[in-house]
């Protein structure tokens, strides 16, 4: 049964408080909630100060993102509403300043904090800093609020990646977050690198593992203040809002999206019969709202933990996914590219090792003999060295079955009314995945590499171009491999005749 209050109107009049404003679900959050939240009162923005610049020039930076365009026209004066606080959760006590800190603890009902590091690869150090030291900073100052009625954190479903089901609950943490914390402080590097395996073990890298301890860590406020975390897995491009598309880094799935419409990349290790996990930013964002709004209805004294995962609701493995990613990157190709697209996933390593020794590392080796010969600079091989990095970080997540329990998530609709559940939507199941996939890449052609949608006609051209190029070479390998086998054989079968 829905509360008596829509959730419009529970915001209504409400200042929430958001860490990684700047970030990818940040931003969207920050315009869903301008958006469809009318009353609320005031957003309060921690954001890193910039040499130079002041508050109101940092604000402006931030809106000059395309997602913010549409609502820009919409009502140009809900942006009023934002208020930048100059901080950094790097630094003791975030860096705020005494009247700052005192007014978000006075206005502000709700926090989300979604500040957090995404790369898999941070040295242990930096990954406990930016996860974990700095949630703690965030909940310190969340316990002196005079009245907080949600605190939503947001981790991630890859928290525990060593489980064969991760299920809606709290997983104590093998490590006390004081103890590394404490041991990151004085340690020095070449002990921390040393120790740094041993640490995360079984976490495949430090992104899921300082993630884990810093669930640990929240679960210890529990009983202090309402208190609900929110495990997205992969996150994607906006289905819907604020634009169909929209995404804003290179992160994961788009990292490979981009590179394979580039030509770049051209061979993955992955099993095409998996399924993938992936949530669209919007559904994201719209499901950490809604916890926020329940969580402040229904003050619970126990910490919930929702797993906003797709889990088989709407299957698509990623075999189809890159079947219809090739389909309409051909048909909203890149302006700039070095190849025309192509390859395929492997499914067993020495089957990816070995496309990837002839169709990445020749030719960029081959391509920067060129350069060298013609007096340029080299940069292919370099360029390839940290496209193969990137790909042995995702192919762990891309070579293994993924099962997440996501029954509050799906409960979300069930706890709001039809109003509610058609603006805040969260039903991954009426997705088309072929439309879907379309605007993904239409969005990282224009948000991504800032290549206008009228720089079409010239790209298709360019692609039809670099198909025939593509033809030829292929058609003169194997040429020259059908002469040479033909040449070889015609002298072994002269030497067996003599």
């Amino acid at each position: 049964m829905a509360p008596s209050a829509s959730v419009a109107e529970y915001y209504a009049g409400k200042s929430i408080f958001i860490t990684g404003a700047t970030g990818f679900m940040g931003k969207v959050l920050v315009e869903k909630l301008l958006k469809s939240c009318p009353g609320l009162n005031k957003l309060y923005l921690l954001m890193r100060p910039k040499k130079g610049q002041s508050s109101k020039e940092r604000l402006d930076d931030f809106l000059g993102f395309k997602l913010f365009g549409p609502l820009q026209k919409e009502n140009p004066k809900c942006f009023e509403k934002l208020h930048v606080v100059p901080g950094d959760i790097l630094m003791d006590d975030l860096g705020i300043s005494i009247a700052d800190r005192e007014l978000i603890q006075r206005e502000c009902q709700v926090i989300f904090h979604c500040a957090a590091c995404v790369r898999f690869d941070m040295f242990l150090r930096d990954a406990v800093n930016l996860n974990t030291v700095a949630t703690k900073r965030v909940l310190e100052l969340a316990k002196d609020f005079n009245n907080l009625e949600a605190f939503i954190h947001v981790s991630t479903s890859y928290c525990r990646c060593e489980l064969d089901l991760l299920e809606e609950k709290l997983y104590p943490s093998p490590h006390r977050p004081e103890h590394i914390m404490d041991c990151m402080r004085w340690m020095d590097d070449k002990l921390v690198a040393h120790m740094q395996p041993k640490l995360i073990e079984p976490q495949p890298n430090t992104y899921a593992y300082t993630k884990s301890l810093t669930e640990d860590l929240v679960s210890q406020y529990e009983g202090r203040f309402p208190i609900t975390i929110a495990r997205p897995s992969i996150v994607t491009a906006a289905y819907k809002e604020p634009i169909p598309g929209w995404v804003d880094n290179l992160n994961g799935p788009t990292g490979l999206l981009v590179g394979a419409g580039k030509g770049v990349i051209r061979t993955m290790h992955c099993d095409d019969s998996l399924q993938t996990d992936v949530v669209p930013v919007d559904i994201a964002v719209n499901a950490c709202i809604l916890l926020a709004y329940l969580t402040g209805i229904e003050k619970p004294q126990k910490i919930q933990i929702c797993n906003i995962t797709q889990s088989g609701l709407n299957p698509i493995t990623w075999g189809e996914a890159l079947d219809m990613g090739r389909v309409h990157v051909r048909e909203y190709p890149f302006s700039v590219c070095l190849w025309y697209p192509g390859g395929s996933p492997k499914k067993t390593r020495i089957q990816h090792e070995i496309a990837l020794f002839f169709t990445h590392l020749l030719p960029a080796y081959f391509v920067d003999l060129l350069l060298f010969l013609l007096g340029k600079k080299t940069f292919m091989i370099k360029v390839q060295k940290r496209i193969n990095y990137g790909l042995e970080v995702l192919q762990y997540y891309t070579t293994k079955k993924w099962l997440f329990k996501n029954d509050n998530f799906l409960a979300l609709r069930t706890k709001i009314s039809a109003e509610d559940d058609r603006i805040f939507y969260t039903d991954i199941q009426e997705i088309n995945w072929n439309d879907y996939i379309r605007e993904y890449i239409k969005g990282a052609r224009e948000f991504c590499c800032d290549e206008d949608p009228s720089t079409l006609p010239q790209a298709r051209r360019l692609q039809k171009q670099l198909f025939y190029l593509d033809f030829a070479v292929r058609l003169i390998i194997v040429s020259l491999t059908i002469y040479v086998s033909y040449y070889y054989l015609q002298v072994l079968f002269n030497v067996l005749v003599k």
